[in-house]
């Protein structure tokens, strides 16, 4: 299924990684206590702005801040957007 969103300029959709269920010492992580996911997965890239185009791709595993982006829900599933200068490196 094809994603309904085009982002204009250096926008990019991200997909973002399920929050961890558990530690790495294997105790379970309440809901109200997990944090949120830095890394993710891009579904859309904009075109880019004049004489800069866009570096990431579609498939790309992505690193961003905390609190990066604008949550947007599509057909009942969690995505960002955020501009490609937010994000810290491909993966």
């Amino acid at each position: 299924m094809a994603l309904k969103i085009s982002p204009l300029a250096d926008r990019v959709v991200i997909e973002p990684a399920q929050a961890e269920e558990k530690t790495a010492g294997g105790i379970i992580i309440p809901d109200t206590a997990k944090e949120k996911p830095q890394r993710g997965k891009v579904v859309a890239v904009g075109p880019g702005k004049k004489d800069e185009p866009t570096t990431v791709k579609v498939g790309d595993t992505v690193l961003y801040g905390k609190y990066a982006g604008t949550e947007i829900t599509v057909d009942g599933k969690e995505y960002l957007i955020m501009r490609e200068s937010d994000l810290y490196a491909i993966l």
